[in-house]
């Protein structure tokens, strides 16, 4: 009877062994992931207290899982259903973020859509404070030449002008810096609008007599609502009428008319960027890629008043935050329950 039993620990031994690389390969397998959700800052804790961009989804969905990235400089959060989040950070960390997640090889991101969720500065004659834009193109605010406006030529609208140009609105060269313009799959943008596009936003009397004051705009005076909107990414924090002009010219101009400017980041064309460099790895799908902006402030003062010493307001930002989920995760939820099909295929507006 000893023997037999040292004769079948020894072969339990001998089984536990072989099975031992197969499972440590099972347990370092990636994560599958289907939605990635990025988003820019948090003010405070993750959780509990006043939110920035990461909070809503944090506590939204919810994301309860914690783990670590290499070269992210905060936590991420991921579900047992397949999203994840994380904080990139913003201007130029945001590159070295959406990067550092690509290359980890602790998540499968091969099929995963990507949700670019964060507040931006709305032009008033596209839509309001509080209001949703989802991107159909994305375009670079940062090669760039520029002169002091007190210096330029009389007959130029503003002192910034496209490299390899020689005066505004002439398209020049960015080789070597960036592709400026990035379009969306836009049969995955239609849908993601007509999915969203009656989800009822946030409004109340600070809203209303924050966009009392411009009269003569009447998408900037509509409560707050959902959109298509195209996004200008710069990682200089600009404001003002002039520079409100400046942006819808860009954009027309790098979109060779197609685009119209109405939200203005500074992180969108970082990632876009990051995206495409690793568009031919087999890691992610760059069809699979969503930017949805909600509006903190306006790019400009009501007519008539100065630009300073007031830009960004507590009530908007507010408001901008809690759209992003309301928005977001209503995408989110529809990818995720939906897996089995979206997995394979690309939702279009219409056919889904």
């Amino acid at each position: 009877m000893r023997a037999w039993i040292i004769r079948t620990l020894v072969a339990l031994a001998v089984l536990l062994g072989a099975a031992a690389p197969v499972l440590a390969q099972a347990a370092s397998r990636p994560i599958p992931i289907k939605v990635v959700v990025v988003t820019t800052f948090e003010i405070g804790a993750d959780t509990g207290d006043i939110a920035g961009e990461f909070q809503p989804w944090v506590e939204g969905w919810p994301l309860k899982r914690e783990i670590r990235v290499p070269g992210v400089r905060h936590l991420a959060r991921y579900s047992d259903d397949g999203v994840l989040a994380i904080v990139s950070d913003m201007r130029g960390r945001t590159r070295e973020s959406v990067a550092a997640l690509i290359l980890s090889d602790q998540f499968d991101l091969s099929h995963a859509y990507w949700i670019v969720s964060g507040i931006a500065g709305v032009d008033p004659a596209a839509a309001s404070v509080g209001s949703a834009a989802w991107a159909r193109y994305v375009v670079d605010a940062d090669p760039i030449y520029e002169v002091d406006d007190r210096e330029i030529p009389a007959d130029w609208p503003y002192g910034l002008y496209s490299n390899d140009a020689d005066r505004p609105n002439v398209k020049g060269k960015a080789e070597g810096s960036s592709a400026m313009v990035w379009t969306l799959d836009r049969g995955l943008v239609d849908w993601a609008y007509a999915l969203t596009k009656d989800v009822v936003l946030p409004d109340n009397a600070d809203l209303k007599a924050l966009r009392a004051g411009y009269a003569g705009e009447p998408q900037g005076q509509r409560p707050p609502f959902v959109l298509q909107g195209d996004a200008l990414g710069t990682v200089r924090f600009w404001h003002g009428t002039h520079r409100t002009q400046w942006a819808r010219d860009w954009v027309k101009l790098w979109t060779d008319g197609a685009g119209t400017f109405t939200m203005t980041d500074c992180e969108d064309q970082g990632i876009l960027d990051v995206l495409d460099a690793h568009a031919d790895s087999g890691r992610i799908d760059r069809r699979r890629v969503l930017v949805l902006r909600t509006a903190s402030n306006y790019t400009r003062p009501p007519l008539g008043q100065p630009t300073f010493p007031r830009v960004l307001h507590d009530d908007g930002a507010k408001a901008a935050f809690e759209a992003e989920f309301r928005v977001g995760g209503v995408v989110a939820r529809d990818l995720v329950k939906t897996w089995d099909r979206y997995a394979r295929t690309l939702p279009t507006a219409g056919g889904r």
